[in-house]
């Protein structure tokens, strides 16, 4: 039996960059989680009929209760078939595979990615389409404004599903299938990888799952498939609450892996992982790799691996990830794209066959093996290089940076900043883009200074407003943007790079060497001015 339930809008369900993130006490209002997904419902609309849904999340707080309400809400939208992860449980790059597989309509990922879980912290759900990929600014706006007139909410009237029980059962008319979250995905990483390479190359590693969704992933593939030694991985059981981590994998938060990677005994390679399993972080021994550089290293590297030793259609970064990859696509004469940040730009591309790998410096990196960036991908690439090279990360960095010269990268964060005070610090600094060329501020010269807009060359769509950039003489770069991803206040994001030649320095300090940078970024902006903060929360 299909029940209406009456209900009325709530003002703040417009997605962000990745879909929906509120604290969860928000998500535990009456009718919220089911009036967004309803809207998504209502917005798909007739292709919803007869057809297959994914549904799964990283397992944190509300993740069960809040599919529970998605299946009997998607019986009651005459969905097909929907197939969720055992335990509720998908990583965002195995959802997104999944969706691809089975021919599905689209998914939710119930996620806040690298925000932290519990009772008092966040929750999220994100709607991707049928390419795998979050949901287009179309889509998304449609969403927003479907739930801003929303009147009811239909749903089965039946039981819970038992979700830790693989098989498939009836739901109304709708079949609800149960599968391992981690087989299909394995699967894939074996197609890309040359598992043989890795597990002769005698390489030790450890891998931070941060008490996140990756734990079952990496524990299924670089333990039992690659036969790395059991603790190789870490912190490798999802919990609801992270196990009070914040699984955001930086060099603030994966500290314990940082210690160690720089350690006499440190093991040859060093990973980490986030909620969601989107994003990470790679330290070879002695070695940090940021995760600008990470995207132009393994781009020059990838066709080490099976599934790209045909070589590389295009290389793609977003706008505030450093220039380092687009040097590597000059070398290789393929294209290079810079998008604004957020992973949907990347599709297009994708899509098109325009790129065939892509990274974002909020340590995100992936390829068109599916529409998401891929925390676990990046990690097995990373693997079969130094298997193949029998080279260490430090070597496969200096040498890169010996070729193609070191682009020194830092993201500056300015977390839970009162939303006025950060619109104020951007609408001034957009006021005084016209009179920045040619001023002298903290030793450098500015020589150009926009607001980025992009423009899709796939369907000629034009994102505006996507973030303040200072362009320097000789190379250097700021850029300012407020981030998307947060649940409360804004965060503030200032990216800074100085670019340093194959000749030059390129094994400075890299707080030494864009410290008159971040002066700048000072002086142009007035950070301490409008937030009062005189250091950056989160520096990566």
């Amino acid at each position: 039996m299909i029940r209406t339930h009456q209900t009325t809008p709530f003002p703040d369900q417009k997605p962000g960059t990745s879909g929906l993130r509120k604290k969860v006490r928000v998500f535990q209002q009456p009718n919220y989680a089911e009036n967004f997904i309803q809207s998504v419902f209502d917005v798909v609309g007739a292709d919803l009929v007869g057809a297959t849904l994914v549904i799964g999340g990283d397992g944190r707080y509300l993740n069960r209760e809040v599919i529970q309400k998605a299946i009997r809400m998607a019986a009651a939208a005459k969905v097909g078939r929907v197939v969720v992860g055992q335990g509720g449980l998908l990583s965002t790059p195995a959802a997104s595979n999944l969706i691809r597989q089975r021919g599905a309509v689209g998914g939710l990922i119930l996620s806040a990615s690298h925000n932290p879980g519990g009772p008092d912290e966040d929750f999220g759900i994100k709607y991707n389409i049928a390419n795998g990929g979050p949901a287009p600014e179309g889509v998304t706006e449609a969403i927003f404004a479907r739930t801003q007139v929303i009147d009811r909410w239909l749903a089965s009237d039946t039981p819970d599903v038992d979700l830790d029980q693989l098989g498939e059962v009836a739901v109304a008319d709708m079949a609800v299938e149960i599968v391992d979250p981690v087989t299909d995905y394995a699967a894939l990483m074996e197609c890309l990888f040359d598992f043989d390479a890795i597990r002769a190359a005698g390489l030790t590693v450890s891998f931070d799952a941060m008490s996140a969704i990756t734990g079952p992933y990496a524990t299924e593939i670089l333990e039992r498939r690659l036969g790395f030694a059991p603790g190789t991985v870490v912190n490798g059981m999802p919990l609801e609450d992270f196990g009070g981590h914040h699984p955001d994998p930086n060099l603030v938060h994966a500290r314990e892996l940082y210690d160690r990677m720089m350690g006499d005994d440190a093991p040859d390679f060093g990973a980490a992982s986030d909620g969601d399993g989107d994003r990470n972080l790679i330290i070879g021994r002695g070695r940090f790799v940021t995760p600008s550089d990470s995207l132009a290293m393994l781009a020059a590297n990838a066709h080490l691996a099976p599934g790209y030793a045909g070589g590389l259609k295009g290389i793609a970064r977003s706008m505030p990830t450093s220039a380092a990859a687009d040097r590597v696509a000059e070398r290789l004469k393929i294209p290079a794209f810079e998008t604004p940040t957020g992973w949907k730009f990347f599709g297009n591309l994708l899509d098109a066959g325009m790129a065939t790998i892509c990274g974002e410096e909020s340590a995100g990196t992936g390829s068109d093996h599916v529409r998401e960036k891929d925390g676990l991908w990046a990690v097995l690439l990373w693997l079969n290089i130094l298997a193949k090279t029998g080279k260490s990360v430090d070597q496969i960095a200096r040498e890169h940076w010996a070729t193609y010269g070191r682009n020194y990268y830092a993201r500056h964060d300015y977390e839970g900043v009162e939303s006025e005070r950060a619109d104020a610090l951007m609408a001034e600094l957009r006021g005084s883009l016209a009179s920045l060329p040619g001023r002298q501020v903290a030793g450098l010269t500015v020589e150009t200074a926009d607001d980025f807009a992009y423009h899709d060359p796939t369907d000629g769509s034009v994102s505006a407003r996507q973030g303040v950039r200072v362009l320097f003489q000789g190379g250097s770069r700021v850029v300012f943007r407020l981030s998307g991803t947060g649940t409360s206040g804004a965060t503030l994001r200032v990216y800074l790079e100085r670019y340093e030649g194959p000749d030059g320095d390129l094994d400075r300090d890299t707080g030494a060497a864009l410290a008159d940078i971040v002066a700048a970024a000072d002086e142009i902006a007035g950070i301490v001015r409008h937030t009062g903060r005189k250091q950056p929360d989160v520096i990566t």
